[in-house]
């Protein structure tokens, strides 16, 4: 049994491990989940990424529960069966398909996969658009997301469908982001928020930064306020992308604001943004070599490099300097 120590690290080495361990077949045991954080363990967004990769491969699970502070993860073997997965919080569903889609990728067939509630816009997660405007092109995975409704902090209430679809395992390199041919962007809010026109304010603040973004604003239907804006650089080799999401006491401005302030900052300095290269290094390892240049090398990406070695045979190299992350 592989055991991985989560102390120095956050619920990202979770989500990887229990995602590389359904899809090599080889059990974990990870302890002081989130040790070093103020309420260390596991909290109910974790669980349920880890329940749903469970349940895609017939898993053995120890220690799931809030707080816990160890668990096992014992697989069994991945099917093409249909999932529902039930988010009863406003939980991102960003992070539960950033662990789910990893071990799809062997399946041999298409699977349906429902999520009922939770958010498809959250703090410190993807925005479900993400996937569908940024890392599946990247990939060239033709995955499909269907987003029925919205959900937003705290009541969630989200309705997703999700069609995932085996990969084609594909060598990645991105070090040249290429000629930036077109900047996009979704401002959402809820129904609720038009009357503020929250969604126009967000990408207007947006554009004051990034002119030349083509921004569509949409009303949605949502159980309670909210809002977000994701931005998206269309390159010769890459996407780029800036998000950010309207909270309590945050204006619509600095809410669009800070969305192109990030997507402007990745632009300048690397040739796919951090985020994206924290995502796209288990599938890397998966086709076994590759080479991306990042805007920056951040600890989440250090984590997740150990955490997927210690399930594949393959060694990262990283290049702070460059902020070049090789796999050879």
């Amino acid at each position: 049994m592989i055991e991985i120590d989560g102390k120095e690290g956050g619920g990202q080495i979770v989500r990887t491990a229990v995602a590389m361990s359904a899809l090599t077949s080889k059990s974990v045991k990870i302890t002081n989940i989130r040790g070093a954080r103020p309420k260390p363990g596991l909290k109910t967004q974790h669980m349920q990424g880890i329940d749903a990769v469970g349940k895609l491969c017939g898993a053995e699970i120890k220690g799931l529960s809030i707080g816990s502070q160890e668990l096992e993860f014992i697989p069994g073997e991945l099917t093409e069966r249909d999932l529902t997965v039930v988010i009863p919080t406003a939980g991102a569903i960003g992070l539960v398909l950033q662990a789910l889609m990893i071990p799809t990728t062997n399946l041999k067939k298409p699977i349906k996969i429902e999520i009922k509630g939770g958010g498809t816009w959250n703090k410190w997660a993807p925005p479900v658009i993400y996937f569908e405007k940024v890392l599946f092109p990247i990939l060239g995975e033709e995955s499909e997301i269907n987003i029925i409704r919205n959900g937003f902090y705290p009541k969630g209430g989200a309705q997703v469908t999700v069609i995932a679809k085996p990969w084609a395992q594909k060598h990645i390199e991105i070090i040249d982001k290429g000629k930036v041919k077109e900047i996009k962007g979704s401002s959402i809010a809820a129904e609720i928020l038009q009357k503020r026109n929250v969604a126009e304010r967000q990408s207007e603040a947006a554009k004051k930064i990034i002119s030349n973004a083509k921004i569509e604003n949409e009303y949605v239907e949502a159980f309670n306020p909210g809002s977000g804006i994701l931005l998206w650089a269309e390159c010769g080799n890459s996407i780029l992308s800036g998000d950010a999401i309207g909270e309590q006491g945050k204006t619509a401005e600095n809410v669009g604001k800070e969305a192109a302030d990030n997507l402007k900052f990745d632009l300048e300095n690397g040739a796919v943004d951090f985020h994206t290269a924290d995502m796209l290094l288990p599938y890397m390892a998966l086709a076994g070599s590759g080479k991306i240049k990042t805007s920056k090398i951040t600890n989440h990406i250090k984590t997740n490099v150990g955490v997927i070695e210690k399930f594949l045979d393959v060694k990262f190299k990283i290049n702070e300097e460059e902020k070049l992350i090789l796999l050879s």
